[in-house]
């Protein structure tokens, strides 16, 4: 019988039951061990950082997900998991396979970093450990650094706040089967139960306190995982990530809280490392104390190039405190937003690019955004509107490089956005010289509602903003050699499951051409 790639991936169905995994060299105490616990997989299982000769395969281990201590239930000792890596989904044509210990102190996550795979093909994946076979994720590495092959279909998304609705959206991502996925921040948020509500209130609740120990943080990403529509978006295709704030706390700024506290040091080193535990990142992101490496860049060929950022362990902390002001320190050349290596770094990149398109992956609004039809101008001091000098020296590097085609990728505002970037925004003759797509939520917010874009006065203040939509939802977007074609997804409810998903909006990025083009925007829905 037939098994169809989106009744495998998107239902999260279990491919190849009956297909026994190749013997191990495994003690037999340690076999025994693993066959008397109840199934393990509760969690689900991920991809990430594709190369062109492989990538990172991902699953944790847990019998009791919300165990309060954040160790899911889990024996205190080695767990042995063997993992598969096929070219077909019911495994029939084996290229890899192994043995990683699920360790306790690591909250018995497994990372399985491959290399020496074929560049630009599709993989499948499983684990088992005992008696217990893990769902099957699909994956792909990239293609050769020297090549550009067909169209890559990429996803990106942000916000998923459990309590404020249901993550049909990335069931709806799942189901269309893209190659790549961005998860550009607020992955998982911090509050305690009854804290962030929505109004009408939250139909889901967080289990247990705010996020600030280890355990806090573990038990919270596991309440996470354990959502099935989360599970289908992580098993499609290999994902990206990287954290904006409430990974840890709200408007964190480097070494600085939100709000005064001691214990804000411990509580970052507690946060980094249930990240680390809880995605599928390379060993180069293994957390050290309160640091922890996780802008890098990943190659798609000559096709593109993904500068992942983090704008919040670097930066310099918000000059006037959060929200919309009419800052000095905004305007301050000293202050920095990447942080001076980053900065340096992603510059560089610029430099050696190849790629046709240049991708910057990152978390907060990159285009201004004055509220002021005044004189005065009024400004997130959270965004690149509080670290003006930082935005200007990279868009300058990027002209200065000759980069063929920058796009900036945004998450954080629970909306969708577009706008073209300008070097000098108080100037509506200013040429354009780059592209920025921002996505809305997954749920963060609720339900939003739909609206004509020009209606927002921030459109009529900003020219250079081309799009809103106060949906939930998601962007997806077809890279190839001549465009960037970005349509916005949304659904129209998040508070009840099972909402249909739908373009409200599209655009297009040619090749050389600087700037959106917009090619499709569907009338209000008048549901």
């Amino acid at each position: 019988m037939s098994i169809s790639r989106r009744t495998l991936l998107a239902t999260g169905a279990l491919a190849g039951v009956a297909i026994g995994l190749p013997a191990t060299a495994l003690t037999k105490a340690t076999a025994a061990h693993a066959k008397t616990l109840a199934d393990p997989f509760t969690l689900g299982v991920a991809s990430g950082d594709p190369d062109h000769d492989g990538f990172v395969l991902w699953t944790r281990l847990a019998v009791e997900p919300l165990a309060e201590d954040g160790l899911g239930g889990m024996p205190d000792r080695f767990i042995p998991v063997q993992w598969q890596v096929a070219t077909d989904e019911r495994f029939r044509h084996v290229v890899r396979a192994g043995v990683e210990f699920a360790r306790p102190e690591a909250a018995h996550s497994v990372h399985v970093e491959l290399g020496g795979l074929l560049p630009g093909r599709e993989y499948f994946y499983r684990f088992r450990v005992g008696n217990h076979l893990s769902p099957v994720g699909r994956t792909r590495t990239a293609p050769a650094p020297w090549t550009i092959t067909s169209a890559l279909a990429m996803a990106f998304v942000s916000c998923s706040q459990y309590e404020h609705g249901y993550f049909t959206a990335y069931r709806r991502l799942a189901e269309d089967e893209p190659d790549l996925v961005l998860h550009l921040g607020d992955y998982q948020y911090e509050y305690a139960k009854d804290t962030y509500n929505i109004p009408g209130g939250n139909p889901r609740d967080h289990e247990g306190p705010e996020t600030r120990t280890l355990a806090n943080y573990r038990q919270r990403h596991a309440q996470y995982k354990m959502d099935q529509d989360l599970q289908a978006a992580h098993a499609v295709a290999p994902w990206l990530v990287v954290w904006d704030d409430h990974e840890i706390e709200n408007n964190w700024a480097d070494e600085v809280p939100e709000q005064p506290d001691a214990d804000f040091l411990a509580r970052r080193e507690a946060a980094f490392k249930a990240y680390y535990e809880n995605m599928p990142l390379r060993r180069t992101g293994i957390p050290r104390g309160i640091d922890m490496q996780l802008y890098r860049r990943i190659r798609w060929g000559r096709l593109a190039n993904f500068h992942m950022l983090d704008t919040r362990q670097y930066r310099d902390d918000q000059g006037c405190g959060d929200g919309y002001k009419d800052c000095p320190a905004a305007v301050d050349p000293a202050r920095s937003i990447t942080g001076a290596e980053q900065e340096a770094w992603l510059l560089d990149g610029f430099r050696r690019s190849e790629a046709r398109w240049d991708i910057l992956g990152q978390q907060v609004f990159f285009a201004q955004r004055d509220n002021n039809s005044g004189p005065k101008k009024v400004t997130s001091q959270d965004g690149w509107d509080g670290y003006v000098a930082s935005r200007d020296r990279i868009t300058r590097g990027w002209m200065a490089a000759g980069v063929r085609n920058p796009i900036v990728l945004t998450g954080d505002v629970h909306a969708h956005w577009a706008s073209d970037l300008k070097l000098n925004y108080d100037d509506p003759a200013s040429p354009t010289v780059g592209a920025e797509l921002v996505c809305s939520s997954i749920t963060s917010g609720g339900n939003g509602t739909d609206s004509i874009p020009s209606a927002h006065p921030f459109l009529s203040i900003n020219p250079h903003l081309r799009f809103y939509n106060n949906q939930r939802g998601y962007v997806l977007t077809r890279i190839d050699e001549r465009q960037l074609k970005a349509d916005f997804k949304v659904v129209p409810f998040v508070t009840t499951p099972g909402a249909p998903a739908y373009t409200r909006a599209s655009f297009v990025v040619d090749d050389g051409v600087p700037g959106l083009h917009q090619t499709y925007d569907r009338p209000i829905d008048p549901a």
